[in-house]
């Protein structure tokens, strides 16, 4: 995001027509609370990567209607002159808690509370949504794709497939913070750190008379940066010789190839054996072409001999599973004395029916493994000690009890604004990924699976259970 550019108009008309309505039915100060969740996880896996809260934080400290915002919303003819006033002072003045960016996240938790006045806690909701559920997304993706990697770097390929600037530009910074080594995108580098790099493409070999030449060329300008492109005309008989004879001719000990198309695993087979036979063990290989999860995996267990991928479209697009599905509810609302009144959707499908009230979220991990075994989300005035045994209440199976007795607990949403003041130290992004690497070991092998993963359970209370049940047998009276 371009901070300086105002994104305060990036939101859903009725946000405003419910705004105005909130001021002239005296609304506008309620404090309400909303929760930002998802229903289910891209790509049926086990669990989604939770990104893009920095750039929330500089939205909401940029928020601020202008002169020109105000005559556009006048001349719809709907708006109450009184509230176009009120949104000429407009700021943030509330309290914000999310999940820290890289943490393993699962359906039906809140990943992200507003608690604020009720115009402004409506009027931010569909860019926390848009930026919560695209770098979510692609910070999914990529985690999927890392780890089908089995520990060889991935790098994010994709700008020119992206759907627009800054799914490019936000696309590579989640793909990073998720795991991949880092971006052919370059102002990813310039403005999130994420290492940019790349040498060369077709064009490049098709430039030159002959395939020997762009590769001699290539050599003499980039010692040090030697990765040539051997498919473009025909790998085994001139690309990888023609490869090796260019790094001869150059003394280039550091280098790679790149197979962009074809058979990947017989390509990379048949030129690893030419590269050792030549002398060049140490010579990389590296992949690309229409790579996700899936084809790597499959490659890698056939024997693919590939040191390195780079992934282009099927990860800065998410092409499986395109959507996350966050979404922005209501949760409470205060009375005149502070009273927390809960307030809870009631839907037909039984998935679309939210949690109500101000809520908590623990991670429960065992301390004889380590990992974690559940979610406990409870209501925000209760606490979890560990030197006491914890029940787990499975709302899916009310009849389904787990005690533990030896364990850790850690509340997952951390303050992030407080009185319209960000009061969380952002960290970088490197410090980010490397957070979400040691998250995601913490989870069991079998909720990391691809296919079929472990249902992870999320478990409320028995407190917050109650109160759930109260309003909907409420709602049916």
């Amino acid at each position: 995001m371009n901070i300086s550019e105002n994104y305060t108009m990036l939101c859903d008309f009725y946000e405003l027509t419910m705004g105005n309505g909130y001021f002239l039915t005296g609304k506008k100060d309620t404090v309400s609370y909303f929760d930002v969740f998802f229903r289910e996880i891209p790509d049926g896996g086990g669990f989604a990567i939770a990104a893009g809260l920095e750039q929330v934080i500089e939205y909401i400290e940029n928020l601020k209607f202008t002169e020109r915002d105000i005559a556009l919303l006048r001349s719809k003819g709907c708006f109450d002159e009184r509230f176009l006033d009120y949104l000429r002072e407009f700021r943030f003045t509330g309290d914000i808690y999310a999940v820290p960016e890289g943490t393993p996240i699962f359906p039906g938790e809140p990943i992200l509370t507003v608690r604020a006045p009720t115009i402004q806690a409506q009027f931010i909701e569909t860019f926390i949504l848009l930026t919560l559920n695209h770098q979510s997304l692609i910070a999914t993706k990529a985690n999927r794709i890392v780890r089908a990697a089995n520990g060889r770097p991935v790098s994010e390929f994709g700008s020119r497939r992206a759907q627009g600037v800054a799914g490019a530009i936000h696309g590579a910074r989640a793909a990073y913070i998720a795991g991949c080594a880092g971006s052919a995108c370059t102002i990813a580098e310039e403005r999130y750190g994420v290492p940019a790099g790349g040498t060369m493409a077709h064009s490049w070999v098709l430039m030159f008379d002959s395939e020997f030449e762009a590769f001699d060329k290539y050599c003499e300008l980039y010692p040090d940066n030697c990765v040539l492109l051997v498919d473009t005309y025909n790998v085994l008989k001139s690309g990888v010789p023609n490869a090796i004879k260019a790094f001869k001719k150059h003394n280039i000990k550091k280098c790679g190839i790149r197979l962009d198309s074809g058979d990947l695993t017989y390509l990379s087979v048949k030129a690893r054996k030419m590269l050792d036979e030549a002398g060049y063990p140490q010579c990389k290989i590296v992949a690309s072409n229409s790579l996700d999860e899936y084809i790597i995996r499959d490659i890698l267990l056939q024997g693919a001999q590939i040191d390195s991928f780079g992934v282009g479209e099927r990860l800065v697009t998410s092409k499986s599973a395109p959507v996350f599905g966050g979404v922005y509810k209501l949760a409470a609302v205060e009375d005149e004395k502070g009273n927390i009144i809960p307030k809870i959707k009631v839907s037909e499908n039984p998935q679309k029916i939210t949690t109500p009230h101000f809520k908590k979220v623990y991670r429960i991990y065992e301390n004889s493994t380590g990992k974690a075994v559940a979610d406990y989300v409870c209501l925000h005035d209760e606490t979890v000690d560990e030197n006491e045994p914890l029940t787990l209440f499975d709302p899916d199976y009310t009849w389904k009890r787990k005690t533990l007795t030896d364990y850790r607990a850690e509340e997952l949403l951390k303050p992030i604004f407080k009185d319209g003041k960000c009061v969380y130290t952002r960290p970088g992004t490197d410090e980010i990924r490397d957070y979400c690497a040691k998250q995601v070991e913490l989870q069991w092998d079998e909720v990391k699976r691809f296919e079929n993963p472990h249902n992870y359970y999320v478990d409320l209370s028995k407190k917050l259970w109650d109160v759930k049940q109260k309003l909907l047998a409420d709602s049916a009276k």
